[in-house]
């Protein structure tokens, strides 16, 4: 395979080629439609051109596809390419951080194609990706200025890469053949975030020409991309509600008497910044007119850093707490507002800390290709592409702490409101201690080497067209490390450590603890709707210094712990150990070998009385992976209480720490057949039917080797069911759980898609479609749970029961979606011009899972409930039914009104989609400190947990949101254009929701304001 390999870019190269795959469409900013003598002439700009561009891709396409075409280069209708996707019929943008929905992305993170995330991404046709684990690029890290087109293909045909189970999306750049001569453009503009009120500029410029010579014809451009873009997003959090039942009496308790109370509240404002370059350049030479050659280098890079305040409960005692009696309760018995507090702990804790998050990432891509046309039937294209990927990122959080005698909360407004303390409280040094620090770092690169050889034959025949076939082979290699599999938290000092650890807490006040912090008021706190008092949080300069200045900060910890071990005459003050990558465990790597090959026909009847064409084929793909990780043991330390009597203490087990490697390697084949069809009913009405079955690969983070196991102790704190008092402690084993990151054993998810589309084209950029899909999903990856077996120290077998994920659901995705455009040229003269889009998409979905899980109860820790990840469990111990997709709104709306005369065009659009489920189990919704209410649970029913043996994991939702965006724009001669652009007009809010049986309650209320950008650009 090498050998072969190896002759198979020697072809390629020898030919001196790079193919442009996919069709480019040169744009001109103003053309004429042709009419009648006597007519009124409708004049054609680049709005409009580009409108009838992408209806022309579509209508003309073998696939279902959609298009947005630039109106020239760098003149794409919106800020970022996740944004310009969302404005297709189908697509919808996820507006969470990737990997934590608790906090916000402005510009948004990724994209699902009716309703699903298995999206492969591609550049100029061919694959590209990002490092750190996923498949796709990321499309907030394109630099936009550099597109010319974007496309979507939402249901594959045999000549296309696999992977696109949901869709397909194609980024198309210029190439310097898509010219007549010389072009060039230059852009430049400024933004501004209304919220943070800071300015970011961006800049781009491109010179493309083209020569005739000797040796044949040249063409040479280059595209730079440069943009930086500051914004802000506040957010209120409102944590998890729990049971406060009428008794601990089994005998006396009543479900529907429970009252529910949020443990506390929160707020956070976040300064993000992000800094995207962009450099493209591309080279073709044509030495004849049969063969076509070419070099393309794209590279895209971003450096994102994140400053973020935050206030936040840190209450974990949820049965201590004591609602005031100003309390108030909706019917469910929720609580709706009042005050808080836990008078066991003098009050309610909180943490005011400055959390950073920096990210360095680059994607580059060099491909060679050619075109060779040997005869005028047959051609035959080779393309070979090197793509290597980076990241690196560090994100940290330093906090200190502080106890209000109680908070208030009221819930009854469209804004959270959350009460602190005074504004002299507050300020005061006194008040504040040295909490704690928490980091994580990564970084991962991943590289691929690819070739594609294709051959078309094209027949003199009146029903086959052209027969298409050919090879692909590709190699990835993926790497990464992280410190450690989660934050490294490490306390500082805490009031549960005085008395045993140390005499008291680090307090700010202490001229030995003093400095780090400042005094700092939020300004403009959601629009100045919250009024937020000054408080002291971590300096940013502090939370940057890792790990020096955190090494002073927890020397804080060794000082204090010193003056305890003198005074008591026993204890260790082992000192801070920052994270890195020096363990073995911190590195995870993967391969992946894929060989496909494919052969496509395509045909027609262009003699019937409505025409027929369209494409069969089918594509074979082998994969090999392998994977090489570790399985790491940690014991995890007991602490055996001395104050009251103890039992069960030989029942806890003794294991020595371990980090045992692993390597995985599998394979797997598969057949993936597809059939499009087209009928024409006339020149402007024709319909499609589609039917192809399709797979998604794994993520390379799914398909990881690492595997993490621990040991906490079965610890039973038998309390007096009045007064709670503590009567014994019993230890009953350890809880031996374990969490692998991911599967090598993974399977592809596979899909077979069918589409049936009409298609009404009844102008230039005037249409109306409908298409109706269904896609039977099967191998869903969910969590379950295996057995694990080691020895202990005497030689005993020990069973660890670990939580990795498995194909094991199904389900579907079906619906259907209409659009449609147009120029209104029918109206009176002083409003022509005027234009709409509108688009509606419905998806239903369904998963159901292979082996149901139908307890009633979700009983013990995170890693022996099996509903916890799928289902989701609340506070109170129940399951909830099952849940749908993630990530997929049941109905999504584009509506957008254009308007274009006289070198002036404008443009509103707006974008709405309804609630979708984010996550099931994730961090900020989820615990190990819930109440069992299962009457089966023995001396655990309605017990509270300070052990941490009773997991909850909320469902958390998406709600309902739209918004509204709007640009315009004058052109002062046919070269230069100015204008301005506004995200958010209407200043909407994203609100999240967590699901529990009291109710849907709102879990993060986030609001990013407005922001505008002025623009100028030139032509020439």
């Amino acid at each position: 395979m090498r050998k072969f390999q190896k002759t198979a870019i020697a072809a390629a190269v020898a030919q001196v080629a790079v193919l442009y795959s996919g069709v480019a469409w040169a744009q001109t900013t103003t053309t004429e439609e042709s009419v009648a003598p006597g007519t009124a002439v409708v004049r054609v700009s680049g709005q409009r051109a580009a409108l009838q561009s992408a209806q022309k891709l579509k209508q003309d396409s073998d696939e279902v596809v959609d298009s947005i075409v630039a109106e020239d280069i760098g003149k794409l209708p919106d800020r970022s390419i996740t944004e310009v996707l969302q404005r297709i019929a189908g697509i919808t943008m996820d507006r969470n951080m990737q990997g934590d929905p608790n906090r916000q992305a402005v510009e948004g993170s990724g994209v699902s194609v009716r309703g699903l995330t298995y999206v492969r991404s591609e550049v100029n046709g061919r694959d590209a990706f990002s490092a750190g684990g996923g498949r796709s690029l990321g499309f907030t890290d394109v630099a936009p200025e550099l597109m010319a087109g974007v496309d979507v293909y939402k249901n594959p045909s045999a000549e296309q890469i696999e992977g696109a189970l949901a869709g397909l999306v194609n980024l198309r750049t210029a190439m310097p053949f898509d010219f007549k001569g010389f072009k060039g453009a230059l852009g430049a503009s400024l933004s501004y975030s209304d919220l943070n009120r800071k300015k970011g500029p961006t800049g781009t410029l491109l010179l493309s020409n083209r020569w005739n010579t000797g040796l044949g014809e040249f063409g040479a451009l280059v595209d730079f991309a440069y943009a930086k873009n500051p914004t802000r997003t506040d957010a209120i959090g409102i944590d998890p509600y729990f049971p406060h039942v009428n008794s601990r009496n089994p005998a006396q308790y009543q479900r529907e008497a429970t009252k529910w109370i949020p443990l506390g509240g929160g707020l956070r404002s976040q300064d993000f910044e992000r800094v995207r370059r962009g450099d493209y350049a591309a080279f073709q030479w044509r030495p004849n007119r049969d063969i076509t050659a070419g070099l393309t280098y794209f590279k895209t890079q971003y450096d994102e850093d994140l400053s973020e305040r935050v206030v936040a409960s840190s209450e974990d005692k949820w049965y201590q707490q004591v609602a005031g009696a100003d309390t108030v309760y909706d019917a469910q018995g929720a609580f709706l507002k009042g005050t808080i507090a836990n008078p066991s702990y003098g009050g309610s804790p909180f943490n005011s800390s400055r959390r950073i998050n920096q990210r360095n990432s680059g994607t580059r891509d060099l491909a060679l290709n050619v075109q060779w046309r040997i005869t005028p039937d047959l051609t035959w294209t080779n393309d070979v592409q090197h793509v290597r990927s980076t990241t690196q990122g560090f994100d940290a959080d330093v906090s200190t702490g502080f106890i209000l005698p109680n908070q208030s909360i009221d819930l009854t407004g469209s804004i959270p409101q959350i009460g602190l303390g005074s504004a002299q409280f507050m300020a005061d040094p006194k008040n504040y201690f040295w909490a704690y620090t928490q980091e994580a770092l990564d970084r991962a690169k991943a590289t691929q080497k690819s070739w594609r050889s294709d051959v078309k034959f094209a027949f003199d025949d009146p029903v086959l067209r052209d027969v298409r076939f050919g090879v692909r082979l590709a190699d990835r290699e993926a790497e990464n490390r992280k410190a450690q599999k989660y934050y490294n938290w490490s306390s500082i000092t805490f009031p549960w450590m005085e008395g045993w650890q140390i005499p008291g807490v680090a307090r700010l006040n202490d001229p030995r603890f003093a400095g780090g912090t400042e005094l700092a008021q939020i300004p403009n706190f959601f629009g100045g709707k919250v009024s937020v008092p000054a408080l002291l949080y971590p300096t940013d300069a502090l939370a940057r210094d890792f790990p020096n200045g955190w090494t002073k900060l927890h020397s804080y910890h060794t000082t204090l712990c010193e003056e305890q071990k003198a005074a008591q005459g026993w204890g260790t003050c082992d000192p801070w150990k920052p994270s890195t990558f020096d363990t073995p465990s911190a590195l995870n790597t993967q391969t992946e070998k894929t060989q496909a090959a494919y052969a496509q026909l395509r045909f027609g009847w262009d003699d019937l009385k409505y025409p027929i064409d369209g494409n069969i084929g089918v594509r074979y793909v082998r994969t090999k992976n392998a994977t090489r990780g570790y399985i790491a043991y940690d014991p995890t330390n007991v602490s055996i209480p001395g104050d009251v009597p103890v039992e069960g203490v030989n029942t806890l087990v003794n294991i020595a720490k371990f980090e045992t490697p692993r390597e995985t390697d599998t394979s797997y084949n598969h057949w993936l057949p597809s059939l499009n069809l087209r009928l024409k009913a006339s020149d402007q009405l024709q319909f499609r039917f589609a039917i192809a079955k399709s797979m998604a690969r794994p993520d390379f983070n799914q398909l990881q080797s690492l595997t993490t196991l621990t040991s906490p102790a079965n610890q039973l704190t038998i309390k007096d069911p009045v007064t709670l008092a503590d009567q014994r402690v019993v230890f009953s084993g350890n809880n031996l759980t374990g969490t692998s990151d991911g599967n090598p054993l993974l399977r592809p998810t596979t899909a077979t898609n069918v589409d049936l589309t009409a298609e009404w084209y009844f102008a230039k950029a005037g249409s109306l479609t409908m298409a109706v899909f269904n896609k039977d999903i099967k191998d869903i990856i969910v969590n379950t749970t295996y057995g694990y077996t080691v020895k202990d120290v005497n030689g005993r077998d020990q069973t660890f029961r670990v939580t990795h994920p498995i194909n094991g659901a199904h389900g579907f995705a079906r619906g259907f979606e209409i659009s449609h455009q147009q120029y209104y040229d029918f109206v009176p003269d002083w409003l022509r011009g005027i234009g709409t889009q509108a688009s509606w998409t419905y998806v239903s979905s369904e998963r159901k899972l292979d082996n149901p899980v139908p307890a009633a109860f979700c009983a013990g820790s995170d890693a022996s409930n099996m509903n916890l990840s799928i289902n989701g469990c609340d506070t109170d111990g129940r399951p909830f039914g099952n849940t749908p997709l993630q990530g997929l709104s049941r109905h999504t709306v584009n509506f957008a009104v254009m308007y274009e005369k006289n070198g002036f065009s404008a443009r509103l659009a707006y974008n709405w989609r309804s609630r979708y489920l984010v996550a099931v189990n994730t961090w900020g919704s989820r615990g190990n400190n819930g109440l069992n209410t299962n009457p089966d649970a023995g001396p655990r029913f309605l017990i509270p947990t300070p052990n941490n043996d009773q997991a909850y994991g909320l469902p958390l939702w998406q709600d309902d949101y739209g918004q509204l965006d709007g640009s315009i724009f004058y052109d002062f001669t046919d070269k230069f254009r100015i204008g301005l652009s506004a995200q958010n007009l209407n200043n909407a809010k994203t609100r999240q929701l967590m699901q529990q049986h009291a109710g849907m309650f709102t879990r993060q209320l986030f609001m990013s304001g407005p922001r505008y950008t002025v623009q100028a650009q030139y032509s020439f």
